[in-house]
Formats: structure tokens, sequence, C-alpha cells
């Protein structure tokens, strides 16, 4: 149990953030779903259930020291790792993909907990090894695999975006744990000529998307969600049309309105004053991330929030440029906003280890 001491560093400004950010999320869903005809869904009281499962796992997360996490990370990434290897025998197929898992009651997408994991395992083994040098290519065969096995997974579900998250949050523990600029510069160059290959991967709907952004057009097809997102997003002006009165969403222009095109439900209703809102409010939480990740006295600690705060930084920027046409469309939720139990749980999560390492960053 935490003493008073360790109760004492509690980080109420990431609390009181985050629980704003959950309110406004919850208060556009209900928005976005409700209808004339049919009436209040119940989508944001789902949505309000899952706050409070996440409320609960960051209070059991407090009262153990997150260190623990450091012990069990290797088994953790790998309990994670047999879901998503066995997802493609159980898994339940929704919209083409075989992304969810159903437990009794319970329906969660392992994808989502591929992010926590990767970042636990990263943490672990950059935290263990004895260096005081800078790391080269050779030392990144084992955070290759470490990142590569779920990506390519994820990636077979198929769920492309996800899988770049993923390979991406494992770039941002790397480069936390520190990169020679040789090393950087090598990758970088790696990266951008085989990047080229990856168009024969793509799905013939994913190269559409990716067209549509580079040629334009196809308003009825490929760039249909994105230009009803525009749209969405260009009427709601300054200060918006007002709660269940965007037509996009009501009139169901807007298609997953309520999930991965939120943000355009926000700023058509609450206009650019609300969408400024909801920015000040990520800022603020990022920031704050950075802190505790800054003042970690301890190697782990640091990695672990580093990772944490560049999982729902990445989320938040690739969710808005896809909703704003800057990017292909990819499917990721906006953290904390949109519709689903998983995404929501694991972000809670995230935060709760966040005040974790800040309430125990005087225990050394």
């Amino acid at each position: 149990m935490p003493g008073r001491k360790v109760l004492s560093q509690l980080d109420w400004g990431l609390i009181v953030t985050t629980l704003l950010t959950v309110a406004t999320g919850i208060t556009m869903i209900y928005s976005a779903t409700y209808s004339k005809t049919a009436g209040i869904q119940e989508l944001h009281l789902r949505q309000l259930s899952w706050l409070g499962v996440g409320g609960v796992a960051i209070i059991l997360l407090l009262l153990v020291d997150y260190r623990i996490f450091q012990r069990h990370a290797y088994l953790i990434y790998g309990v994670v790792l047999l879901l998503l290897i066995i997802l493609p025998l159980w898994g339940t197929t929704i919209g083409g993909a075989r992304r969810w898992l159903v437990l009794g009651p319970v329906r969660f997408q392992p994808s989502e907990l591929a992010k926590l994991a990767v970042i636990l395992a990263l943490a672990r083994y950059f935290s263990e090894e004895e260096r005081s040098r800078l790391l080269g290519l050779r030392d990144l065969g084992i955070p290759a695999v470490l990142i590569l096995l779920p990506v390519v997974l994820v990636a077979r579900e198929p769920d492309l975006g996800t899988a770049l998250v993923i390979a991406l949050i494992g770039f941002i523990v790397i480069l936390t744990a520190g990169l020679r600029l040789g090393t950087m510069l090598t990758l970088g160059v790696g990266l951008t000529t085989l990047a080229p290959l990856g168009w024969f991967f793509l799905k013939g709907y994913q190269k559409a998307r990716v067209l549509t952004i580079l040629q334009g057009g196809d308003p009825l097809g490929a760039g249909y969600h994105g230009l009803q997102a525009k749209i969405a997003i260009g009427s709601g002006g300054l200060l918006g049309k007002g709660l269940l009165a965007g037509t996009q969403s009501q009139l169901h222009f807007l298609p997953a309105q309520h999930t991965d095109f939120i943000f355009a439900v926000l700023a058509e209703e609450v206009g650019f004053i609300g969408s400024m809102w909801l920015m000040i409010l990520f800022a603020i939480l990022l920031l704050q991330g950075l802190g505790i990740a800054h003042r970690s006295r301890d190697l782990f600690g640091t990695l672990l929030a580093a990772g944490v705060v560049g999982s729902l930084g990445l989320h938040i920027v690739l969710n808005i440029a896809m909703t704003t046409g800057l990017l292909p469309i990819v499917g990721l939720p906006l953290p904390f906003m949109s519709y689903g139990g998983s995404s929501l749980v694991v972000n809670l999560v995230g935060i709760g280890l966040l005040l974790n390492i800040k309430m125990r960053r005087f225990n050394f």
C-alpha cells in the first residue's frame, strides 16, 4: 500500500485533464449517436461504464510500485503475443477484419494491448542494458524483433494503421534510450529507400486511400469518408452548429462518426472554439506526461512514460491528420474521444502508469 508521502505526490492536474478530455469525448459520442427518430442511444453510457473500468484499473495500478511491471514485462509481452497469435483462430470478424477476441460479455482488441506490451518490453530491455554509450545498429537486433513480432501479427488482421503505430511507438522508446546520429541517418535512409516496396503489400482499398490523398477525387468511393469529414469541419465555423445539430452526423453523411471521425463531429457542432478547447487539453496532457518522463529517477520509468506519451501523441496527430485530409484514412481512434472500450481502458492504464511514476519518483 502506498504511504502518505507517496500519495502526496499524486498528480491531480493530470487526473483533472484526463477527466475533462474523457467528459468531452462522452459528450460528443452522445451527440454523434443521438437520433431524432430513434432517440437516445446507449453508446455514451457504455463508454461511461468503460471509464469506470479504466478508473478501477488506475486505482489498482497506484497500489503497487510501477517497477513491478519491469520484472514482469516479458511475461506481459508474451501473453499479448499469444493473444495475437490465437486471434485468427478464435477472433471475431467485424467490418472485414478479425481484430476482436470475445471472453464472455467482454469484447476487446489485443492490438490495443500490444502497444503497452511493446513499451514495457523495450523499457525493460534498455533499462537492464549496462552501457555508457549511445545505441548503434548492432544494439537494435533484439529491440527490432520485439517490435516486429506484434507489428506483423497486427498487420495480418488486417490493421495496417495500428501496426504502423506500434512500430512508431517502439521507435520513440528507442530514440528516448539514445541513438547515435549515424545510426539515425542510416535508419532514415534505409526506411526511405525501402518504403516504396510497401506499396506492393497494400490491399486494393489501402492503395485507393493513398491515391485519393495524393491525387484527390473519387468523392463517392475511397474519398467519400474524407470528403464528408472535411465538409463537417468546414461547416462548423467559429462556434459550431450546436450539440445535436450537426447535419453531417445527424443525417448520417459522416461514416463512423462516433469512432474514427469523432473530431469532425466536434468541429461541426462546437466549431473552432471547441476544437481549440480539445487541442489545449491534449497539449496539457502531453506536456504533463513529458514532464513525468523527464523527472523520473530511473531509466525504466523514463522509457515507460515516454512510450505512453508517444502513443497518445501519435494517435492524436494521426487521427486529426486523417480527419482533415492530410493523411490517408487508417482507422485509428482519437484518444479519450472515440467510442471503444479497448482504446479507452488501455489509454487510462497508460495514465495510471504515468501517475504511478510521478508518485514514486522519490522512492530510491
